[in-house]
Parts: structure tokens; C-alpha cells; sequence
């Protein structure tokens, strides 16, 4: 008899022994049922029209919005965000939801001329089915919705897998989205590895964020399979810092790109590149920093940085960290969470694995170029290249340089880690695969586009 899988237990990263809920893997058979209920419930949910889904999704905007509070307290105990960035998520979720109730009343192709005598001929975006979503546990409601909200828009259903430390809040969700809609048109699956290569394996369409590793083998699989696959996964970020810039903002800017969160994002800041004579001051300016910044109890409404998701996860900070003296370093708290001091070291040897790996925590490496291009250089030398955030007090360094950095996005005078989410989201490299996320690129991703060509049955 095979033995049953050992659940897993979704516990508060500020206090672990604080249990959210118990998490049961259901299992390769119950995912590959619950994606055949959404693709019989598709043509229904697609059919029903452009004002049905419209208002389904409106629906879900005012219901996240009126469950905010509750909302931004779950993300606070389950996975560790501070609270102002789980308010900040939440508010964000419902714009999401919101932005893409308009989507289904936007065209879907266009109508062009004949090339020869009567007729017409038209492209239209169809949805794919199915969407498979697997996501992370770090913006536990607004990566779900930032892609389950234009696969539904488009008319397709959706099966989401999230990661099992954001269980509690995915349920939460799937009950607010699934009141909103028919059944099946909306499925939530916990479990792990097993249950991601089942949808994998099932799904019509598949976005996955997540790791790197992981994230190449499900491109792979999903190529094999020929299903349109999209794969947002890990980051080495830098922020350039030109002589001209305002060192104090600029260093508040990249402390908070550095250790907010506990640096558990895809956008936070990893390295940081000072360019000539800004390398004094913005030592010294984020040094201090990091020195103030706030590190502890993520309910506390000052807190900037609280706790790593997890005990492997502040193990291997702490792995990555040894032997290396911090430039400047915050403080962590004593007690019983998963709690790391934020740091920024400088120095490291060529190859260095802080220079070559995402750690997944609250430290960057600063380090000197002589000049932009230096700077752009060193940034395009990782195998990642998600966004790079750019601070200066001119326009020429924007407009004749940053088209070098082999980035998906450039943010100017601004934090690497922040998202606009009507605008496309995604990188180049190892950091991204297939269609960018967000904006009107997601509606893309999960339609496809068909050629009609009408001529008339008898000529005049």
C-alpha cells in the first residue's frame, strides 16, 4: 500500500509554533479531475458574454477591497510581510481585478481588406481553455490574481496551484473569486511538486513564478507538450548610482529595495553599483540606512523588514553570509521567528556566489565602476535580468545609456522592487521565459490569435 503523502504544515514566520492550517496534497488524480471540471465549465463561462464577466470580476474587486483588513492580517501571520506591504498588496489585488473587469469589452481583432476582390479577413483572439497557474508564496494575493484575472477576462478557467506556505491565503482567495463565478470556473489545488507537474501535465495554457531551477523544467515540459507556457522566475538586481544622484534618496531607495520584505522578492536589490566619486557618500548613506531600518514583528505597522519565510531559508542566508564582514548590517530580533539582519558587504572576489546567485534575502553587494558604461557592463554580467533601478539627477545617462542593460525593465530615481501592474512585468535571460505578465501583454498570453477569411459564395 502506498503510504500517504505527510502533510505540511503552514506555520507564521514570526512565531512557528503558531500553526495557519494543516496542508494535504490532493494528489496527481484530483488535480487532472479538477482541470476536466474547468474545461467543461469554459465554453459556459466564455459563452455567458463580455458584460457576464465584466461584472464577475468587478465583483471580485469590491470583495477583496471590503475584505481588506482581514486579508492584509492573514498575509502578515502566514507568510511574514509587514503589514504596510500586505495593505499595500491588498489594495493592489483589488486594482488588479478591477483593471481587468474592463478587459473582456476590448477588442479582440481586427478587420482588414481582401488582397483580392470581395471579402474580408479578420484576426480574433480565442482563449486558450484551461490556464494552470503555480504560484509563490510571496505576494500570496497578487500574483494569483495578476494571473488568474486576464486568463478570465479572456474567457478561458483557471486551476491554481499555489505554493503550500501561502495556503491559508489562497483559500481565502479561491472563496472571495469563486463566489463571483460558476462553478468550475475556478479551482484551487494544494500540494507540491506532485500536483504542479499534474497541471503541468494537464493544463491548456501554464504560468509558473517561482525559481529558476523550476522554472526551466516546467518551460521544458510545457514546449514538449506544446502548450503556451510563461515562466517569471529569479532576479540579480542592481541599482546604479551616478555621481549626480541624491546619495541620501538614492540610498533610502535601495535600503528598502535591499531589506524590504527580508529581500524575498524577484525585484529586490542584490547588487549595488556606485559609478566614480558616488561610491564615498553612498557608502556612508547606506550604511546608515541600513543601521535605522526597521527589523522585526511584521504586525507592526513600522516594521520594513521582518522575517525569512522560513528555517531552511534563514539557514542559507546565513550559509551564504558566512565568513564575509558586513559593510553595514541591520539588527535582527531575538525571539522565536525566522528573523536575518539586513547587510551589504563589498570586496568579493570574482565569481563570488553572491554575485552570480539570487539568495533570497536581505543583502546586496556594493561595488565600484568607473563610469556608466562600467556600470552597465557589470549589471548585464549576471545570468539574470529582471529590472535595474537607475538613480541620477539628468537625462543623459537615461536617454544615450540604459538601452544597453540587458534588463526587462529600468526604473529611474526609484526602488528595483515595485510593480505597475497595467504595465508588462517580466525579464530577459534566466529571469523570465515566454509572454511578459500584466498590462494587455497578459491578455496575450492567454489567447491566441486566428485568421478567418470570408469570401462571399456567388460572385455579383
Amino acid at each position: 500500500m502506498t503510504a500517504a503523502p505527510t502533510p505540511f504544515l503552514s506555520r507564521n514566520p514570526a512565531d512557528p509554533a503558531d500553526i495557519l492550517t494543516e496542508v494535504a496534497p490532493v494528489g496527481a488524480d484530483a488535480v487532472a479531475a479538477a482541470v476536466e471540471r474547468a474545461r467543461a465549465a469554459q465554453p459556459g463561462w466564455l459563452g455567458g458574454g463580455a458584460a457576464a464577466r465584466s461584472a464577475a470580476l468587478s465583483a471580485i474587486a469590491a470583495a477583496v477591497e471590503a475584505a481588506a483588513a482581514e486579508l492584509a492580517d492573514l498575509a502578515v501571520r502566514e507568510v511574514g510581510k509587514p503589514l504596510a506591504e500586505a495593505r499595500a498588496e491588498v489594495a493592489r489585488t483589488a486594482a488588479v481585478w478591477r483593471y481587468y473587469a474592463q478587459a473582456p469589452y476590448e477588442p479582440t481583432g481586427a478587420v482588414h481588406e481582401s488582397a483580392a476582390g470581395p471579402g474580408l479577413l479578420l484576426t480574433r483572439r480565442r482563449p486558450h481553455g484551461v490556464a494552470g497557474l503555480i504560484t509563490p508564496w510571496n505576494f500570496p494575493f497578487a500574483i494569483p490574481s495578476w494571473k488568474a484575472a486576464p486568463a478570465l477576462a479572456a474567457g478561458n478557467t483557471v486551476v491554481l496551484k499555489p505554493a503550500p506556505e501561502a495556503t491559508a491565503c489562497a483559500r481565502r482567495l479561491a472563496e472571495i473569486i469563486g463566489q463571483a463565478l460558476p462553478e468550475g470556473a475556478f479551482t484551487l489545488v494544494t500540494g507540491g511538486p506532485e500536483e504542479g507537474e499534474a497541471l503541468l501535465a494537464t493544463a491548456d495554457a501554464l504560468s509558473f513564478t517561482g525559481s529558476t531551477t523550476v522554472g526551466t523544467a516546467v518551460v521544458r515540459t510545457a514546449t514538449a507538450r506544446g502548450i503556451p507556457v510563461q515562466a517569471e522566475m529569479g532576479g540579480l538586481n542592481a541599482a546604479i548610482v551616478l555621481p549626480d544622484a541624491d546619495i541620501a534618496r538614492a540610498a533610502g531607495h535601495i535600503a528598502s529595495a535591499i531589506a524590504g520584505y527580508a529581500g524575498q522578492k524577484c525585484t529586490a536589490t542584490s547588487r549595488v553599483i556606485a559609478v566614480g566619486a558616488a561610491l564615498g557618500p553612498l557608502r556612508e548613506a547606506l550604511a546608515e540606512e541600513l543601521r535605522t531600518l526597521a527589523v522585526g514583528d511584521p504586525a507592526d505597522p513600522a516594521t520594513v523588514c521582518g522575517p525569512l519565510i522560513g528555517e531552511r531559508a534563514r539557514d542559507r542566508f546565513a550559509a551564504a553570509l558566512e565568513g564575509l564582514p558586513p559593510l553595514a548590517a541591520g539588527t535582527a530580533p531575538d525571539g522565536p521567528g525566522w528573523y536575518a539582519a539586513p547587510a551589504v558587504v563589498e570586496k568579493l572576489p570574482e565569481g563570488h556566489h553572491l554575485l552570480r546567485e539570487e539568495v533570497f534575502g536581505p543583502v546586496a553587494v556594493l561595488l565600484p565602476a568607473d563610469d556608466l558604461a562600467d556600470a552597465v557592463r557589470i549589471t548585464n554580467s549576471v545570468p539574470y535580468g529582471l529590472v535595474t533601478s537607475v538613480h541620477t539627477a539628468g537625462l543623459d545617462a537615461v536617454l544615450h545609456g540604459l538601452d544597453r542593460l540587458d534588463t526587462g525593465m529600468v526604473r529611474v530615481n526609484a526602488p528595483s522592487a515595485g510593480v505597475d501592474f497595467h504595465l508588462p512585468f517580466g525579464g530577459t535571460k534566466a529571469s523570465g521565459h515566454g509572454p511578459r505578465e500584466q498590462g494587455r501583454a497578459a491578455l496575450e498570453f492567454y489567447t491566441s490569435s486566428r485568421t478567418y477569411t470570408l469570401t462571399p459564395a456567388h460572385t455579383m
